[in-house]
């Protein structure tokens, strides 16, 4: 039985003269921690079900409300904290697996905030975005490296289905069950005006995105929810999940509360009941499977899609990765530990896994030594933050950028990590109905359009005092890379020099 990780976290300190029991934070909340006393004339709290998600806080006419971090703590003791305490308490007496959502809040290293950008400044003069071209648009795909022409001596087109963005971000998987269908809706709308491409997750496309079908990819994952012919053939690519960086090498599950009537069609499963994906997918235990599970997907779609897999970065990821390419793959997606989720075990989200700088470094620098890493792109997540994040991945050797947490917090998510409970407060890890009004899509896709925007223009900015005028020129351009802090063996992964060499 899962169990929630972060109950009795948070204290809510209410301004007993400047609230004027509105009663707005009791109609706002769906884990009912505010309550009018009629006994008492006065505004009451439960602080035992506050997740922090803000939305009291942010709506309070008055602002009578602040939560903070409840200070009732245990002995301290360098060793057991009190949430190490606290879980062993809570599962002693339940025999439960502890559940929590979003990537993890643990403090590891954050390799993107320990690299540089090197800027150009006499000899390689920068370019002004302003005034010269600056090209953001890629295309991912296999890209072939030999030049055909016909008789006539002119060139002949040999590049594959390939797939084309403005700009080298996409809205990585969330699944319509996770997300609400406003959330989806957002996220379809977005990719659509920014020429770019959201990713469906693993439960299927609800009948009414099938009109955004050439900025969607389908995905494939161990449990087959709602995937069929109709449903392959509405994306422009199929994404084949073997996992995932919140939880590597395990499954996925939706709790039955979230399966209501319009997710139940899509994913073709019974209301209310649990969608269980399992660990593996049952037709592949090699790359010689998955090579088959690709070519049936290519197959079904008259080779008119390129067909991406999904790994999580584990140690051997490079391994992996070689694989893959060799499977007939046209791109490898690769999610790194810090990757959100709706929900997973607490202890597979902050145990398991690898960064996925590191991850990707190893990757690209092995396919290169390979001599395969034109056979396939590489797109990486696992919270990508910013654009210099993205910056920082593509000179690693990325190609693209799946973004899913930040593009949650862009139709304003407060990472209050309570997906799994179906509550969510801003309308978009929920379905119900009167929580999921609260995200109109019409503003949340220009939220995320404007996001999108403005990440491109600081790009641009970046490279131009790179003295770069193109992704393209970017990719795998560790030199212009330098690390602070960073051990001799962790540059050595990376792949870049150390600052002031």
């Amino acid at each position: 039985m899962p169990i929630n990780y972060d109950d009795n976290t948070y204290e809510v300190l209410r301004d007993r003269e400047r609230c004027i029991n509105c009663r707005v934070c009791e109609r706002q909340c769906a884990n009912l921690v505010h309550k009018y006393s009629a006994e008492l004339s006065r505004m009451t709290a439960d602080c035992m079900s506050c997740v922090d998600c803000q939305r009291c806080v942010s709506l309070c006419p008055t602002r009578a409300l602040k939560i903070i971090k409840n200070p009732n703590v245990y002995r301290e003791n360098a060793n057991w904290n009190s949430a190490a305490i606290k879980s062993i308490y809570k599962q002693a007496g339940s025999g439960g697996v502890l559940l929590s959502s979003m990537g993890t809040p643990e403090p590891y290293p954050v390799y993107w905030d320990k690299i540089l950008i090197n800027a150009s400044q006499v000899t390689n003069p920068s370019i002004d975005p302003l005034r010269e071209p600056m090209e953001t648009r890629v295309s991912l795909g296999h890209i072939s490296q030999d030049i055909e022409r016909d008789a006539s001596g002119r060139l002949v087109n040999t590049v594959k289905q390939t797939l084309s963005l403005d700009v080298p971000i996409m809205f990585s998987a969330m699944s319509y069950g996770s997300i609400s269908y406003n959330a989806h809706k957002s996220l379809a709308k977005a990719a659509e005006k920014l020429g770019i491409y959201y990713n469906t997750g693993e439960g299927g496309l609800h009948k009414d995105f099938y009109g955004y079908g050439k900025n969607t990819i389908v995905q494939v994952a161990s449990g087959r929810f709602g995937v069929f012919k109709d449903y392959l053939d509405a994306g422009a690519a199929i994404e084949i999940k073997m996992g995932q960086g919140a939880k590597p090498g395990i499954g996925g599950h939706l709790p039955g509360e979230k399966i209501v009537e319009d997710v139940s069609k899509t994913r073709m499963i019974p209301m209310g009941t649990d969608a269980i994906s399992p660990a593996p997918h049952h037709d592949i235990y090699s790359i010689e499977d998955l090579r088959q599970l690709v070519f049936s997907l290519k197959e079904a779609t008259n080779y008119l899609k390129p067909v991406i897999v999904k790994i999580a970065a584990v140690h051997n990821v490079a391994a992996i990765a070689s694989g893959i390419a060799r499977s007939g793959a046209d791109i490898i997606a690769i999610d790194g530990f810090r990757g959100g989720t709706g929900a997973a075990p607490t202890r597979i989200r902050d145990n398991v896994g690898i960064p996925i700088e590191l991850a990707l470094a190893e990757v690209d620098e092995r396919l290169r030594r390979e001599g395969i890493r034109n056979d396939v792109s590489l797109v990486v997540g696992g919270s990508i933050r910013n654009s210099a994040d993205i910056v920082k991945a593509v000179a690693l050797g990325a190609d693209a950028v799946y973004i899913a947490t930040g593009a949650l917090l862009a139709l304003g998510c407060h990472l209050c990590r309570s997906c799994h409970l179906g509550k969510c407060n801003w309308g978009i890890a929920t379905q119900n109905p009167e929580l999921v009004k609260r995200l109109n899509p019409e503003v949340g896709s220009e939220r995320l359009v404007n996001l999108i925007t403005a990440w491109k223009h600081e790009i641009e900015e970046m490279m131009g005092g790179m003295g770069i005028n193109s992704i393209e020129a970017l990719k795998g351009n560790r030199l212009m890379l330098r690390g602070v802090g960073l051990s001799q063996k962790e540059l050595d992964i990376l792949g870049i020099k150390h600052a002031g060499e």
